[in-house]
């Protein structure tokens, strides 16, 4: 059957793939778009096994908190180029997958690229077709939920950097000051809240390290311990975002800061995702 102008144009509006890619479809769908679809589909499939291999370290990284600062999410899809990242198109589509998780909260990556994208893809559907559309390997590599009673995003210009910080009480006060903790995060990459969430393999490796350096400088082996758990408050003091220097009043820690803005304020969870 004859393909027209307008038969072209439809398809590619609904899936975004090029209009010769959309003809040829159609050619070969003998008009049919449900089997155009799937035939662009499977291109996309094709070209992501054939790119399964290749570097995807480029990107867009993203967060968003709903209206009622309730939750939060943060995500990051990759690409391979800084051409692709810099796309209005592509950080539509990075958006697209924000609203979409922040209407339904999934838990995990896997939970979020098992939802319906519209009404014809999942997620993890519509990445396969954009890979096909775009021409590079795609990945949703990581994504995070937070809950609390009040969270707040941040995202660095450029979209390569971005982080969620969970907050134990709301008020407009608290979230100016939650963007503020959230920027801390964003510029001194916390490893956890404060030195409880620090896992055990990184507590014991720093200890090593402090004895061995204590060892290297002269000290006596009975002292190096002992100098070591110094060393490792120190750490703790550098690492655990409560702990920090606060960056706008290097005189108070984090947790200070939080408490002069409400006695017992403090951070729930926060998350940080990086391309670097």
């Amino acid at each position: 059957m004859a393909i027209t102008a307008a038969d072209v144009n439809k398809l590619r509006t609904q899936t975004g793939a090029g209009m010769m890619d959309c003809k040829n479809a159609l050619v070969e769908a003998n008009g049919d778009f449900e089997a155009a679809i799937d035939i662009l589909r499977k291109k996309g499939q094709k070209i992501a096994a054939k790119r399964g291999g290749n570097d995807a370290k480029e990107g867009v990284v993203l967060a968003q908190a709903t209206a009622d600062g309730k939750a939060g999410v943060i995500l990051t899809l990759n690409c391979e180029t800084d051409f692709v990242a810099k796309n209005d198109g592509y950080v539509s589509l990075v958006q697209s997958l924000v609203d979409l998780a922040l209407s339904k909260l999934p838990t995990s990556v896997e939970e979020l690229k098992a939802l319906a994208y519209d009404d014809r893809l999942s997620v993890e559907e519509k990445i396969t077709e954009q890979v096909g559309v775009i021409g590079e390997k795609l990945d949703l590599s990581a994504y995070a939920l937070i809950n609390a009673e009040h969270v707040v995003a941040y995202n660095h210009p450029g979209n390569q950097l971005a982080t969620l910080v969970g907050l134990t009480a709301s008020s407009t006060e608290i979230a100016e000051a939650g963007r503020q903790v959230a920027m801390q995060v964003a510029a001194m990459a916390p490893i956890a809240i404060n030195k409880d969430g620090v896992d055990e393999r990184t507590i014991e490796r720093e200890i090593e390290i402090g004895k061995e350096l204590a060892i290297q400088e002269g000290k006596p082996a009975e002292m190096a311990e002992k100098i070591a758990m110094g060393r490792l408050n120190k750490f703790f003091q550098e690492n655990t975002l409560l702990s920090q220097a606060f960056i706008r009043d290097n005189k108070l820690t984090v947790e200070q800061f939080l408490n002069s803005t409400e006695k017992g304020l403090t951070v729930s969870d926060f998350k940080r995702f990086s391309l670097s």
